[in-house]
């Protein structure tokens, strides 16, 4: 049976080794004292509140579809109906359906709602006759170069930012159009109306986008890593590789490990140090890529909170209203938590190139979070429990150019032997993203041998 060394705990790391059950003895080695990485799920006024990602993505199966092969299928729930709401000049208010994150086929469907300045519509209704070149095959914009040129830069700001922000925490004026916003670029390198295009694409049929796990997503992981059959070791970083004698030697700092194949799912940042002395141009690309550092301020209310609450399972903030929060969820509310119990409210904080967040001390988040709450959805009581979450450099940002990069460290690592990456530097930010990227690698490693 083949060796094969995973480094990194997280899903990436876990979902690889689920794939090489039965085809290699695999060993996970976790620099921290737990595995899961983002996906964290701990007690909060005595029920589950996950600390990282709340949700799985749907709209592409890997998640869902290993959760369920793990054995968690079964636990799986949609969310409550609500429609994308955004908290902006001075209200809560819904996106119409149809969107395509953020952008609406038809800018009537914004009358009315006051999400946009009459400038601001006026300017979104004149896409449909400017010139529309195709995108360039070779050309990587940022998001906001090309979207402000289509839609007007208040659309961008007030309706894409938000919604983009939500998933990378991120700046539309340096997230690279191809990486961050794919099915977008596709329709650009058409030409012609960007939302004449959005119109005639075909009908998604009806389901949820996203998919909870009763008991909240940090059981993923365990999960996956018991089903895997691997061997776990978590604190345990691993401090150098080296090849020798048709084998991989894998330094520890409680030792040495050696392996026919590798899998790298760590984070970007904590790759490139490894990959510097076997892989320059793979170190400098992945150690380019910048992250964004984020927190999540949970707070529990008193029971029967919720009904004061306003509809819909929470909202999201634009860069450009100047809050400390970025996104909230009403996570009771959003996810069907039994009732009787507290009514949980989630505020995601931290932008790339905003403000700093994780050095301001918890009560300073809480208190922030808290205002911002309170302004957005009226007068609220004093949280029953809180807990801040920390993470730093937790999200890779999709600068432009963010795919050449990525190219540039495959291929500088397809010249080592039997060594490959995942995680979500690669292939999208998302937890079915991640899995995809493992899986991926997994693959590779198999048909190395």
């Amino acid at each position: 049976m083949r060796r094969v060394i995973v480094i990194g705990g997280g899903i990436s790391g876990l979902a690889a080794a689920w794939s090489l059950r039965g085809r290699a003895e695999v060993t996970v080695l976790e620099a921290g004292d737990r595995i899961g990485g983002k996906l964290r799920t701990t007690p909060l006024a005595g029920v589950p509140v996950d600390e990282g990602a709340e949700s799985l993505m749907a709209l592409r199966p890997e998640a869902v579809e290993l959760a369920e092969a793990v054995g968690l299928g079964g636990d799986l729930r949609d969310p409550a109906p609500g429609p994308v709401t955004l908290w902006s000049r001075g209200a809560l208010r819904a996106l119409p359906p149809g969107h395509v994150m953020g952008v609406p086929p038809d800018p009537g469907a914004l009358d009315g709602t006051g999400l946009l300045s009459e400038a601001g519509l006026a300017r979104l209704r004149e896409e449909e006759g400017l010139p529309a070149p195709p995108l360039s095959p070779d050309g990587d914009p940022s998001v906001a170069e090309y979207l402000a040129g289509r839609l007007g830069r208040e659309a961008v700001d007030r309706l894409v930012e938000p919604l983009l922000g939500g998933v990378y925490a991120g700046e539309v004026d340096r997230l690279s159009l191809r990486s961050a916003l794919g099915p977008v670029a596709a329709l650009a390198g058409r030409g012609g109306s960007l939302l004449a295009a959005l119109r005639n694409r075909p009908a998604r049929p009806p389901r949820a986008a996203v998919r909870g796990v009763v008991g909240g997503t940090g059981r993923l992981p365990a999960a996956v890593a018991r089903e895997s059959g691997a061997r776990i070791v978590t604190g345990t970083p691993v401090t150098g590789l080296r090849r020798a004698g048709g084998e991989w030697r894998v330094t520890t700092t409680t030792g040495s490990l050696a392996a026919d194949a590798l899998v790298l799912a760590l984070p970007a940042h904590a790759a490139a140090p490894l990959l510097a002395g076997l892989a320059p141009e793979a170190a400098e690309a992945l150690g380019g890529i910048r992250h964004a550092d984020t927190a999540v301020v949970a707070l529990a209310f008193p029971a029967g909170t919720e009904a004061a609450l306003p509809p819909g399972n929470g909202f999201l903030v634009p860069a450009v209203e100047g809050r400390t929060i970025k996104a909230a969820t009403l996570l009771s509310r959003k996810w069907a938590f039994p009732a009787g119990g507290p009514c949980v409210v989630r505020a995601s904080l931290g932008r790339a190139g905003g403000p700093p967040v994780l050095s301001a001390p918890d009560p300073d988040l809480v208190a922030a979070a808290l205002g911002d709450l309170r302004a957005a959805v009226g007068p609220l009581p004093a949280p029953v429990a809180t807990r801040v979450s920390r993470w730093a450099a937790g999200l890779p940002q999709y600068d432009t150019g963010h795919a050449a990069r990525v190219d540039r460290a495959r291929t500088a690592v397809a010249g080592l032997p039997s060594l490959f990456l995942c995680g979500a530097a690669y292939e999208g930010v998302g937890v079915a993203a991640c899995v995809a990227s493992g899986l991926r690698a997994a693959g590779a490693a198999a048909d190395s041998f």
